[in-house]
C-alpha cells in the first residue's frame, strides 16, 4: 500500500506545502521528465508557480531521496519516483527517449571498477545510449554505411510531447538467462 504524499513528506521531515506535494505528483506522473516538464504538470495542477519554486522542490524531494535526479551527459536533468533501487537507463540518441533497465547482472553495485582508488562503492550509475525501436523503425541503418559503423555523437533533447512511457528491459540481449541481477538496496544504504 502506497504512503499519502503528505505523510510520506512529513516523515522524511520535509515540510508539507501545495508545491511539493504537486511536484511529487508531477514527477510521478511523468518519469524521466525535465524540470520544465514537471513545472507545466505543476502550473496545470495548481496555478502559477515560478520555476525557481520548481527546482527548489526538486531538490529538497532529491535530497530526501523521495526523487531520483539523473542527469545524463548532454542532456537536462531529469527526475523520477523510482528510488531505493540501483536500476539504470536507456535513452534513444534520436528522440531523446529514456526508459528503466533493471540492473546490470552481478551484485549492487552491479558493476565493479578496475580500480576502486579506496572508495566505497555502493551504487553504479549505467547509462545505455542508442535508438529506440519507433527510432529504428522510422530511419533504418543501411549496413555497409560509414552510419553502421561510426558512431554519431547526439546530444538528447527532452522529448516535449507528453509520451511518459516507462519500459523495465528483462531480457538484455548480452546477459545469461539465469544470472542473478543486483539485490534492490534500500534507501539508507544510498
Amino acid at each position: 500500500m502506497h504512503d499519502d504524499p503528505a505523510n510520506l513528506l512529513r516523515r522524511h521531515g520535509v515540510q508539507v506545502t501545495a508545491q511539493r506535494l504537486a511536484v511529487l505528483a508531477a514527477v510521478s506522473e511523468r518519469p524521466h521528465g525535465t524540470a520544465n516538464d514537471i513545472a507545466t504538470l505543476v502550473r496545470a495542477e495548481i496555478g502559477a508557480i515560478s520555476r525557481q519554486a520548481v527546482y527548489d522542490a526538486l531538490g529538497v524531494l532529491a535530497d530526501e531521496g523521495l526523487i531520483r535526479r539523473i542527469q545524463p551527459a548532454g542532456s537536462p536533468a531529469r527526475y523520477e519516483g523510482r528510488t531505493g533501487d540501483n536500476h539504470h537507463h536507456l535513452i534513444c540518441r534520436t528522440c531523446g527517449r529514456m526508459v528503466d533497465v533493471d540492473c546490470a547482472v552481478g551484485a549492487a553495485p552491479c558493476l565493479t571498477p578496475a580500480d576502486a582508488a579506496g572508495y566505497e562503492i555502493d551504487e553504479a550509475e549505467v547509462v545505455y545510449w542508442g535508438r529506440c525501436p519507433e527510432c529504428l523503425a522510422r530511419t533504418p541503418v543501411r549496413s555497409g554505411t560509414i552510419a553502421a559503423t561510426v558512431p554519431i555523437p547526439h546530444v538528447p533533447q527532452a522529448n516535449g510531447d507528453g509520451d511518459a512511457t516507462r519500459a523495465t528491459v528483462h531480457d538484455q540481449t548480452d546477459q545469461p538467462k539465469g544470472e542473478p541481477t543486483c539485490q534492490t538496496m534500500p534507501a539508507s544504504a544510498r
